[in-house]
C-alpha cells in the first residue's frame, strides 16, 4: 500500500512539473503557404509571422523570456509580423502580473521590413484595453481597431475582439474597401471567420491555445470557441476561406501545457502557381 501511495504521490508531482516544462519550452515554428489570385504581378512572395496569446505573466512567461522569443521570431527573417492579441496575463494562479509598459517593452525586439501590427484580445479588454493599446503603440506596434492598413502587397484588416463585443465587421469591411489587393484578416479569435464577407479569404488568429491541454484518447478539454473544435487549431480550409489558428505563446487559467506546445507560424504568401501547359 505504501508503494502505491508513493507512486501516486510521484505522479501527482510529475504531472504539473511536466506541464510547466511544456509551457516554458521554446515555441514550435509552424509553416504554411497561402496563394492569392489577386497577388500583384511581378511581386515576390513574402513571409508573415503570426504570434498570438502572449500572456506575459509569472511564473511561465516573464518579459525576459518574451524578449528571447522575439529574437527567435526575428531569426526567421519575416517580412511582416502580426500579433493576434492577448498580451495581458490575468489568471488567478500566477506569481506576477506585469504592467502594460513592461509587457510592451518585451516586444520591442520584434522587427520586420514591412512592420509589426497587432490587435487586442479578450484578456486585454478585460484588464484595460485602452491602456494596453497605448502601451503597445508606444513600443512601435500599431494596434488595429476594426480598420485596414496596407503593408507591402498585403492589406491587413485588423478586427477587434469578438468575445468582448468589440469586433465590428461592417466597419472593418468599409475600411478594407478603400484598399484593393490581397487581404488578411488579423483577429484574436477565429470565431469571426463565419461572419466575414467573401473578400476576406484568409484569417490569422489565436485565442484557442490549440486546447492548451489535450489528453490522449480524450482530446481537447476546451477550445474557448463558440464553434467547438471547428477552429481549434492549425490550418482550417473551408470553401472560400482559410483560417490559421496559432496555439499561442503563453498560457491561460493554469501555467501548464500538454499535447499543445507553444508555437508561432511563418506563413508564406504569394501568387497562385501558373497552370500547367497541356502537352
Amino acid at each position: 500500500m505504501k508503494r502505491v501511495l508513493a507512486v501516486l504521490l510521484l505522479l501527482a508531482l510529475a504531472v504539473p512539473l511536466i506541464g510547466y516544462r511544456n509551457a516554458t519550452a521554446d515555441p514550435v515554428v509552424r509553416r504554411a503557404n497561402v496563394a492569392f489570385a489577386s497577388w500583384p504581378a511581378n511581386t515576390p512572395p513574402i513571409r508573415v509571422a503570426l504570434l498570438a496569446d502572449i500572456h506575459v505573466q509569472g511564473p511561465d512567461l516573464s518579459p525576459k523570456r518574451m524578449a528571447r522569443i522575439a529574437a527567435q521570431v526575428d531569426a526567421q527573417k519575416p517580412d511582416l509580423i502580426l500579433i493576434a492579441g492577448d498580451f495581458s496575463g490575468d489568471r488567478t494562479l500566477r506569481t506576477h502580473l506585469y504592467s502594460e509598459a513592461e509587457i510592451a517593452a518585451s516586444l520591442k525586439g520584434l522587427k520586420a521590413p514591412l512592420g509589426v501590427y497587432a490587435v487586442l484580445g479578450n484578456h486585454d479588454h478585460w484588464r484595460d484595453g485602452p491602456a494596453m493599446r497605448r502601451a503597445v503603440a508606444a513600443a512601435g506596434i500599431p494596434v488595429l481597431v476594426n480598420q485596414a492598413v496596407r503593408a507591402g502587397p498585403l492589406v491587413i484588416a485588423g478586427a477587434d475582439d469578438i468575445h468582448t463585443r468589440n469586433a465590428d465587421v461592417e466597419a472593418l469591411t468599409r475600411s478594407a474597401a478603400a484598399l484593393p489587393g490581397p487581404t488578411v484578416v488579423l483577429s484574436h479569435s477565429p470565431d469571426i471567420a463565419p461572419l466575414l464577407p467573401p473578400r476576406f479569404g484568409l484569417v490569422l488568429a489565436g485565442h484557442t491555445h490549440c486546447g492548451q491541454i489535450v489528453l490522449p484518447l480524450i482530446g481537447y478539454l476546451a477550445t474557448a470557441s463558440r464553434h467547438g473544435e471547428r477552429y481549434a487549431c492549425g490550418m482550417i480550409r473551408e470553401p472560400g476561406r482559410t483560417t490559421v489558428v496559432s496555439g499561442g505563446i503563453g498560457t491561460s487559467v493554469l501555467p501548464f501545457r500538454s499535447g499543445a506546445p507553444p508555437d508561432f507560424w511563418i506563413v508564406t504568401m504569394g501568387p497562385l502557381a501558373p497552370a500547367a501547359t497541356p502537352r
